[in-house]
């Protein structure tokens, strides 16, 4: 059984969107960051970093974003959100999210101009490309939709500023598994 532990909007909302894409049963658990329930001895005893996500296994844990759809994309891959192009496509996707994890994300606790400046990083890298890699949605896409998704609807940016991410951002919100991510995500307190 897969048990997902997330927050609204919170980095969890990219293995969300992976759990929906694979198409298999999963149960979710709420952390409210809000109310502080990430530092509440209970989910540290699930989680000691006090983060989400967390995805269990049966009774394996996963922590970390990357890490977590990695598991989801390479377990089922009959999902397609593995690159099929071989060693190339694979490192070009382990650059994404690396890329995304330790460039992109952390940019926004630096401050407003950070975060632009890595999105026009992240402009460059995805090249008028539809998808990241290799020309086909993997999970790098949902990667950087996420942190991208919290930008667009945190900040705002002109309409031009991110042509590509833009493009990029309406692929994601036009695909279901990302839709009923959201839908189920705004409804929760």
């Amino acid at each position: 059984m897969l048990t997902l532990y997330f927050s609204p909007g919170s980095s969890a909302m990219a293995t969300h969107i992976a759990l929906h894409e694979i198409g298999v049963p999963f149960e979710t658990k709420l952390v409210s960051l809000a109310r502080g329930e990430q530092h509440s001895p209970e989910y540290l005893k699930i989680n000691p970093e006090g983060k989400v996500p967390t995805l269990f296994v049966d009774d394996r844990k996963l922590t970390e974003v990357a890490a977590t759809l990695y598991y989801l994309a390479r377990r089922y891959p009959e999902a397609g959100l593995w690159p099929a192009g071989g060693l190339d496509e694979e490192a070009e996707a382990i650059s994404w999210m690396s890329f995304i994890a330790s460039t992109v994300h952390p940019a926004r606790r630096v401050g407003l101009e950070r975060w632009k400046e890595v999105f026009r990083l992240a402009e460059g890298r995805l090249d008028n490309r539809d998808w990241a890699v290799g020309g086909r949605y993997s999970i790098a896409d949902i990667h950087l939709f996420r942190l991208y998704w919290r930008f667009k609807t945190t900040t705002n940016p002109a309409a031009g500023e991110y042509p590509g991410l833009d493009r990029h951002f309406a692929r994601m919100m036009a695909r279901p598994a990302v839709q009923k991510t959201i839908d189920i995500e705004s409804r929760v307190d």
